[in-house]
């Protein structure tokens, strides 16, 4: 099949018929920077090549006409914001890139995406090679501004050889303008409109894919939305792909010491409808415990069993979602007794791998659980627990920032430990320190 020209090649062939165009030199303006270049040529390769990062999800270096789909991108060209992926090179061009209100729009569209779908970084098996948790990383998402919906999309087992995982596909139009068979069959599209999108596959022409062509569109997919069966593994922290080094070429400048409290700090945690990962990952900053000691004394916890206030705290930190009524009361009551409320962990910031039931009616996930499983139980044993002393199960699993107003977030499943510290040290100086690249994470 003949490959689309990339857009280099269809500059090279310009230059060639006219004598102009790639041989032009230009200058343009990034951020205040003057760079000379080539006409014609990506606006967004130009700025990676000159150290200046310009977010994108849907770019693709082989895919001319640029896609233009997520809109990331989206950078102020000659006054007009727009995305830059679309854009090249032209004399006199005048590009703002990094400004406050182009990384909140950025956060924004990345924020929408994670709310939009199901994105389960924990149990994603790209988790740490996903260009959308890397742009979150990037743009230093710790939560979204907007609810997750929480769609109940089905996952396609239908092809021979992949999966299509819908709740993980953000739709940008990779594997439609890229993966078709040595006929020139395409292989996938984008089926119905607007919010009823979809990527569909054509089970014959996905047959006829060979191993190494069904392994690029894997690889492609910049979310894990497309499984090639026994070919997707998840790999260990610090050998993928996003996990060590940010892509923006910025010295971190010096912090001075925090100022430490004279008194100690009174500090109350709890774990709601979590896995207590989040307190286990605490108790890993190891022997800065003994420092931790020293600067605040724990009220109610379960890291010292107790379990009712003594007093006014000034820090409480937040351990799951809300998944029952306790879960909710308790939570309220943290927010009264504590002056400063932090969410730490996936499950409070977000409802996290608890609310991987919010897809499904409540009344189905009791019968599964508790009727339709595989029990010792004889089945006239097998019944859904109720009485009146037991908490009621909500409707689904809330983050804790849509029962009460939360000051700070940690995120994680469970945060890094030096993460934690960090946030504790500054809340209790009053003055944040930096979380460096590595100790930024979703998973």
């Amino acid at each position: 099949m003949a490959k689309v020209k990339t857009r280099q090649a269809k500059t090279a062939g310009t230059a060639a018929g006219t004598g102009k165009g790639a041989a032009e030199t230009v200058t343009i303006t990034i951020d205040g920077k003057e760079i000379r270049t080539k006409a014609g040529r990506g606006l967004v390769e130009v700025a990676n090549e000159h150290g200046i990062f310009i977010p994108s999800l849907c770019y693709y270096p082989e895919i001319e006409p640029p896609l233009g789909t997520c809109r990331v991108c989206t950078c102020t060209i000659n006054g007009v914001a727009g995305p830059a992926c679309t854009e090249t090179v032209r004399d006199g061009m005048v590009v703002e890139v990094d400004t406050p209100e182009l990384s909140d729009a950025r956060q924004a569209v990345v924020e929408m995406m994670f709310s939009e779908g199901n994105h389960f970084c924990p149990g994603c098996e790209k988790s740490g090679d996903c260009d959308l948790q890397h742009m979150a990383y990037e743009l230093g998402v710790k939560q979204s501004r907007f609810p997750h919906v929480f769609q109940n999309r089905l996952i396609d087992f239908n092809p021979k050889r992949m999966i299509l995982e819908h709740n993980r596909c953000i739709k940008c139009g990779r594997c439609v303008r890229e993966v078709f068979t040595d006929d020139g069959k395409a292989v996938f599209a984008l089926n119905q409109r607007g919010t009823e999108t979809h990527v569909g596959i054509d089970y014959a022409a996905e047959t006829r894919l060979s191993d190494a062509q069904a392994l690029r569109a894997m690889h492609l997919c910049p979310t894990g939305a497309i499984i090639v069966r026994g070919q997707s593994r998840a790999r260990p922290f610090g050998m993928r792909r996003f996990d060590m080094e940010s892509v923006r070429r910025k010295d971190a400048a010096p912090e001075p010491p925090p100022r430490l409290p004279q008194t100690k700090k009174r500090i109350a945690t709890v774990s709601l409808a979590g896995c207590f990962g989040c307190h286990m990952s605490l108790l890993d900053i190891d022997l800065r415990l003994l420092d931790l000691a020293g600067l605040v004394e724990f009220d109610r916890s379960p890291l010292n069993d107790i379990k009712q206030f003594t007093g006014q705290c000034d820090i409480g930190l937040i351990e799951g979602g809300c998944c029952n009524s306790e879960n909710v009361e308790t939570l309220r009551e943290f927010r009264r007794r504590c002056d400063v409320l932090v969410a730490f962990g996936e499950c409070a910031i977000w409802g996290g791998v608890p609310s991987m039931r919010n897809t499904i009616p409540l009344d189905e996930c009791l019968e599964e659980a508790y009727l339709n499983s595989a029990s010792s139980l004889p089945d006239e044993g097998c019944v859904v627990p109720y009485h009146m002393d037991l908490p009621k199960i909500l409707d689904k699993v809330y983050a804790c920032s849509e029962i009460v107003d939360i000051d700070y977030f940690i995120p994680g499943c469970p945060p890094d430990a030096n993460h934690i510290w960090k946030s504790l040290l500054g809340l209790l100086s009053g003055q944040p320190l930096s979380v460096t690249y590595s100790e930024f994470k979703y998973d």
